[in-house]
């Protein structure tokens, strides 16, 4: 069987199914409070969790999160999401939904930890994994951060593994009032029902999961949210890389993914005499390219980084021959000082990146690349040294 196959029916497993009740989750209250077996049920894993929280458990007599926990969270959640409103998707939509927002394809199992048994999707806070596993296996991390989150393939939503204790309460006929976190609420109707009144409240209330959608995962197709992130990201010498998240991501199966939506909206907010803080747009690109140019760490393959610098450039570049505009960054200079011959052969063989002009206005900017040099990187300028004006450079350098 291939594997794209074997994928698709990992999807249509359902993870709530095997609790050994009703397998309508709109049930589910009804479930609570007329079935004393999962009333029971709850009330033993509620206890078991305490096992989990405290310094004071025995190794041996730890508990160990599994996936009956995860079964029981993702019906109270999923039952509350429809209480408040959620409509949930068509499997089509909500697969294209996820693909685009996680970079998850739905051809491959490559780029998401699956539980093979139950059919569950685990898409990891900081990064996607890469090797498929199970519940168990990923149990300690699990339950170390609430950024881990599962998709429920089924019932078409997300959601994080919570302690039972944190998603409802028992009441003392053995009923139960659910008490989900607003933010699950909020996540699902934003990112699948298109909500902009929990798009407000997340930006409010949940900015490290919003930032981390564009950041960690590379969702640019919001432009509402890829403006809220670029209005409060900055370059700051102290985390260089954070700037350039807004720029590019490798997605779970290591490919370079360049964000030409965080292009086309600088452009945008990048408007001549501006007094908003998006006038130091050019400046924070500046500092970017610079790091980029004196960095000496492997996150990116050679032709990923010419190729992050070169679109950087060009995108800079072009504000020193607008008129409208008073800069002068010379920014297409500053990349030819940092890199050298076999550098551009690279970025010549690969069609300039299908940068329309760059070879024009990498021609154009040698005498500058050695003044920004001269003056700016070496720290050579001052009263005792002033470099060649651009006629007597250009008799030592003619034009080729």
């Amino acid at each position: 069987m291939q594997t794209s196959n074997i994928f698709t029916i990992i999807l249509l497993l359902i993870a709530c199914n095997s609790m050994g009740q009703d397998n309508s989750m709109n049930t589910i209250n009804k479930q609570y409070t007329n079935s004393q077996n999962l009333v029971e049920n709850i009330k033993k894993h509620i206890k078991l969790q305490e096992k989990i929280e405290s310094d004071e458990v025995e190794y041996d007599d730890s508990y160990n999160l599994n996936v009956e926990d995860l079964k029981l969270a993702s019906s109270i959640i999923y039952d509350d999401l429809i209480s408040n409103g959620y409509i949930e998707p068509k499997a089509e939509s909500f697969n294209n939904k996820i693909e685009t927002i996680f970079s998850i394809s739905h051809s491959s199992n490559k780029c998401v930890s699956i539980d093979q048994t139950n059919g569950y999707i685990t898409v990891f806070g900081n990064h996607l994994d890469g090797n498929p596993g199970t519940l168990e296996q990923s149990k300690y991390e699990l339950y170390s951060t609430t950024q881990n989150t599962f998709i429920n393939t089924n019932n078409q939503f997300i959601f994080p593994i919570l302690l039972l204790k944190e998603l409802i309460n028992i009441n003392g006929d053995n009923s139960f009032k659910i008490k989900v976190p607003r933010y699950i609420i909020a996540r699902n109707m934003y990112l699948f029902n298109d909500s902009k009144p929990q798009f407000k409240w997340l930006i409010l209330n949940d900015q490290s999961f919003m930032e981390s959608l564009v950041k960690t995962f590379g969702y640019t197709k919001d432009p509402d949210l890829l403006k809220w992130v670029i209005e409060r990201t900055k370059f700051d010498e102290k985390d260089p890389r954070n700037f350039g998240k807004l720029f590019w991501v490798k997605v779970c199966n290591g490919k370079f993914k360049l964000h030409a939506d965080t292009f086309k909206l600088l452009q945008k907010l990048h408007i001549p005499n501006d007094p908003s803080e998006n006038r130091f747009i050019i400046d924070n690109i500046k500092s970017y390219l610079e790091f980029l140019g004196r960095d000496k760490s492997t996150d990116l393959t050679r032709n990923e980084k010419l190729k992050l610098m070169a679109n950087l450039a060009y995108f800079a570049e072009q504000y020193n021959y607008d008129k409208k505009f008073n800069d002068d960054n010379k920014m297409m200079a500053r990349l030819r000082y940092f890199l050298n011959d076999d550098d551009f052969k690279v970025i010549k063989e690969n069609n300039f990146f299908s940068l329309p002009k760059f070879k024009e206005l990498w021609d154009s900017a040698d005498y500058d690349a050695y003044y920004v040099g001269e003056c700016e990187y070496e720290g050579s300028c001052g009263s005792g040294y002033q470099p060649m004006d651009y006629a007597e450079w250009r008799k030592q350098h003619p034009k080729k």
